[in-house]
């Protein structure tokens, strides 16, 4: 039912069908019976309740035994009293659904639920004074003040969603805050003038570029340029609250708008773009000026300073989301910001795309995970009330574009763009809640798209009495400028100025971009960059990535060390004996002994190890076990993060489940966190097909396209155990298409010292590109899988390692190139069958493919030994085209070449455990066969 406080000081509540309602005195407890049916709509019944009473209030005896000790009157004010709370929730719920947030003005279905009658209240009640604690204002006003109250509050250019947050307390502090100001801010002369000056700026911008660059594709923000007064107000309120730093991640939309006028990215380089007079500079590279990102130290009007990056964006929309959380993430890290308060994130959608793109729901479902929250992420919608030709009831089922973020506790404000004064409002109050609850918030901005979806569209083919109403329509800066005239704040001479001054710096900038021989400033990595480099492999295997003898064996045991009195899991006993025999020499070292002294010995360096995935706690083929549990009362203790008291940050966290959303953080992480080891972890290899619009147009392409470097790491299980299609393979194939102009490594280590050498390598060299290791499934724990541990003292990653047979005098009858799982598989087959004439060579290092190792090691054998690659997958998948490809039909000039694998498929494997083993089979024979 609903509670509230009664005319008479009486807490009363009403129930939801036909009945009674019933009032106790302070401190009785009652059972509810229900009254009247409206009610029923907005609350469910309710058992019992305690009854306080308002102090100076009379009270009303209780109703017991089923006789009447109060008068008629009483009992008929105190049911009015309920009403006219029902009323006042029912503007709370509902009044968002009237308010005039549309600058086109399209008509809004009534809302029975907001009129007198619906709650059984008539006019004559009007001037009736009713209790009004729970609202802004008076104790007590009359109910035509209260509707008032509420129409100016929920109805006017604010509509604010927020009775779906369960939490009163964050309910109670919204309602407060809206109710008692009326959801009106009271700006000065000085804000007023600064909101003209930007709205004058957005809009002189575009008109200037379109008159300038006739036909050209900009991706024009007119009928929306109240983005960049809000943007402006939004950067001036989280800096006067503490943020430093600001991640901005948004489409093509209005992107150029926003660096001029708000990154301040300058003009003459824009302009200079759209000369486009050096094509030589671009050959094979580069991205369209509506994708780039900027970045800028901005000084607000009271002179804090605040770091901003725009994100780098493909047309994939709603992807740099979680990218640019992530960024954020690493730079509260590097602050040292725990509370998240230090760095905000930005985003902005479009309509079509927040309602339409999975990946929105992926961003929000991370925002309160530990493992990614930042404080709470600013998303604002630029609504233009149509997509590409799209209308919204052909691309959503929902009411707003915004209603998948209902799915959070978070307010979602709906405000119309030609109201700059309800957009400032909207912005100090998001940002007020967000700072308070660490949550994210959303403000959905109601505009308009003047043009099509780019300036070469024609709207009114699909469209046409949206373009009827648009076409004639004054700019929102011309609208507000009326409206400043109007209160006497500026004067025409004045507005006319700020357009002069801004017209004159445009055609400034636009004239020395012209100038004969002007190139912008290349390009600089940042500043925490300094020191890494891209471009090229260099030809040497790297730097020794070795650790002594007795650090590794120190690191190993402590990696054994459990608090006194945990108790892990029996079956993990054995893991820990093992561990302690790999530290003291006896016993070879497995696969994940060599991956936590990996991360161990990096942790110890002061490097940030970060690793994330479905199951990244304890490996999704329980080997890591990173993180234990204790059977008795289920704490965790990871003994990674327990080894020295110096040692840098471990972040392992089991993620959501989820790859495009998580892999794009991970991204956006290593973009600002050069220093460390950036991991993600896929639960099967081909998991990656998710997030596959993350690998092709940032992980892959970022450095061709925006001189980006990342040094994160993709592990991906791969290996054909009989697992079925979706379980075998890593789509290796898709990786090694990407390659190119050594723009990622791609490798598949056989050993753990292989593994250990190759992540250090990751960190320790200075050259970073991303790198995808293809883990194993089966090795895990394959006997054979191991190391010494002296093989962990010195050296560093074999990009190939040779031939390991037993020494013999036979000629070398065929040489068999392979990576990964299927090593082993050879090695058994060669030994059973006493092939001793067949070298197995194994290439660890797919891409950049080691020409150099590779020649020299074939070196060795006679001209004209013929050459076979050998992979698990089918002839179409796996690496076999590529290397094809790239090594010809004759290795080095000298080799016959050719390729034994299972035959060309739609489908990676098979599904029969008894097939996969027929076909592993069949091509162990041809691998081996003498003809």
């Amino acid at each position: 039912g609903h509670s509230g406080i009664g005319r008479h000081g009486m807490v009363v509540s009403s129930g939801v069908s036909t009945g009674v309602s019933t009032v106790a005195t302070a401190g009785e407890r009652i059972r509810f019976r229900p009254s009247f049916g409206p009610s029923s709509l907005f609350n469910p019944p309710v058992a019992s309740a305690k009854i306080m009473a308002s102090p100076g209030l009379e009270r009303t005896p209780a109703i017991r035994g089923g006789s009447a000790s109060a008068s008629a009157d009483d009992f008929e004010a105190v049911q009015r009293q309920d009403r006219v709370d029902q009323l006042i929730r029912a503007y709370r719920v509902r009044g968002h659904l009237v308010a005039k947030i549309d600058p086109l003005n399209a008509p809004r279905p009534e809302q029975p639920e907001l009129s007198l009658e619906y709650h059984r209240l008539s006019e004559a009640d009007l001037e009736r004074s009713f209790s009004t604690t729970s609202i802004g204002g008076p104790s007590t006003q009359t109910l035509d003040a209260i509707i008032k109250r509420l129409r100016n509050t929920y109805c006017r250019n604010i509509a604010a969603q927020f009775m779906h947050i369960d939490d009163l307390a964050v309910r109670d502090w919204l309602q407060h805050r809206m109710e008692e100001s009326e959801n009106v801010v009271n700006l000065t002369r000085d804000e007023q003038v600064r909101i003209l000056k930007r709205l004058t700026e957005a809009v002189m911008f575009e008109e200037f570029v379109r008159r300038k660059h006739v036909g050209a594709k900009t991706f024009s923000l007119e009928g929306a340029e109240s983005l960049i007064p809000l943007l402006d107000m939004a950067i001036e309120r989280v800096a006067d609250q503490g943020v430093e730093t600001v991640v901005l991640g948004m489409a093509h939309r209005g992107r150029l708008n926003v660096l001029s006028n708000i990154l301040r990215k300058n003009p003459q380089q824009i302009f200079w773009e759209f000369k486009d007079s050096t094509p030589h500079l671009y050959q094979g590279g580069g991205d369209v000026k509506y994708h780039l990102g900027f970045n800028y130290d901005y000084e607000t009007s009271s002179g804090r300073k605040i770091h901003l990056s725009l994100c780098f964006n493909p047309s994939h929309l709603e992807y740099v989301n979680t990218v640019a959380m992530g960024r954020t993430r690493a730079k509260q890290d590097r602050l040292g910001d725990t509370d998240r308060s230090r760095g905000l994130t930005l985003l902005i959608h479009g309509d079509a795309a927040f309602a339409g793109e999975g990946i929105v729901q992926e961003t929000l479902n991370l925002s309160q995970l530990p493992a990614y929250e930042v404080g709470g992420t600013l998303h604002v919608i630029v609504n233009n009330q149509v997509g590409f030709t799209t209308l919204p009831e052909e691309a959503r089922s929902t009411t707003y574009a915004t209603d998948v973020a209902k799915m959070l506790q978070i307010p979602i404000f709906h405000v119309n763009g030609e109201d700059p004064a309800a957009v400032a409002q909207v912005v100090n109050l998001a940002l007020d809640f967000r700072q308070r609850f660490k949550r994210d918030v959303v403000i959905d901005m109601y505009c308009f798209r003047r043009w099509g979806h780019n300036e070469g569209d024609e709207p009114g083919f699909t469209q046409p009495k949206m373009y009827q109403l648009i076409e004639n329509r004054e700019t929102i800066q011309d609208n507000y400028l009326e409206r400043l005239l109007l209160l006497g704040e500026i004067t025409v001479e004045q507005a006319e100025q700020i357009r002069a001054e801004r017209r004159q710096h445009l055609e400034a900038e636009f004239e020395t971009a012209h100038k004969e021989g002007y190139v912008p400033k290349p390009y600089k990595l940042p500043p925490i960059w300094q020191g890494y480099q891209g471009g090229k492999e260099p030809d040497e295997d790297g730097p020794s990535t070795g650790v002594p003898v007795e650090r590794a064996s120190e690191l190993l045991l402590k990696l054994n060390q459990l608090p006194d009195g945990f108790q892990a899991h029996p079956k993990l006993k054995r893991l820990f004996e093992k561990r302690a025999e790999m530290a003291h020499g006896a016993t070879p070292l497995d696969w994940s002994a060599g991956e936590a002294l990996a991360f161990a010995t990096l942790l110890t360096e002061g490097q940030r190890v970060r690793i994330t995935g479905q199951d990244a706690e304890r490996g999704t083929f329980s080997h890591r076990h990173s993180v234990l549990h204790d059977t008795a009362t289920g704490a965790k203790y990871c003994p990674l993060r327990n080894l020295a008291p110096d040692q840098a940050p471990l972040e392992i966290f089991n993620s959501a489940l989820s790859e495009a959303g998580v892999l794009g953080f991970e991204y956006g992480y290593s973009l600002d966190w050069p220093d460390g080891l950036i991991a993600w972890e896929a639960q099967f290899g081909d998991f990656w097909n998710v997030a596959q619009v993350i690998v092709d147009q940032f992980i892959a392409s970022a450095e061709d396209k925006w001189k980006h470097l990342s040094g994160l790491v993709m592990m991906l299980p791969h290996g054909y155990e009989g697992q079925g299609p979706e379980h075998s393979s890593a789509r290796l194939e898709r990786l090694l298409q990407l390659c190119a102009e050594d723009n990622m490594q791609v490798a598949a280590p056989t050993t753990p010292a292989q593994l250990f050498h190759l992540l250090r390598r990751q960190v320790i060299r200075p050259w970073r590109k991303p790198l995808a290791i293809m883990t194993p499934k089966s090795l895990l724990r394959h006997p054979k899988v191991v190391s010494p541990l002296s093989d962990f003292v010195s050296g560093h990653f074999q990009r190939v390692i040779p031939d390991e047979r037993p020494e013999t005098t036979l000629p070398t009858r065929r040489v068999i190139l392979c990576s990964g799982k299927i090593y082993y598989d050879l090695l058994d087959y060669r030994t059973k069958h006493q092939c001793n004439d067949v070298a197995i060579i194994r290439v660890e290092q797919l891409y950049p493919l080691p020409i150099l190792p590779l020649r020299a090691m074939m070196s060795q054998y006679a001209a004209d030994t013929p050459v076979y690659w050998v992979q698990e997958e089918p002839e179409n998948m796996g690496a076999w085209r590529f290397l094809r490809v790239m090594l010809g039909e004759k290795l080095f000039q000298t080799f016959p070449f050719s390729g034994i694998s299972r035959e060309a498929s739609a489908s990676p494997a098979t599904g029969s455990p008894a097939a996969h083993q027929i076909e592993q089979q069949e091509i162990l024979a041809k691998a081996f066969r003498s003809q």
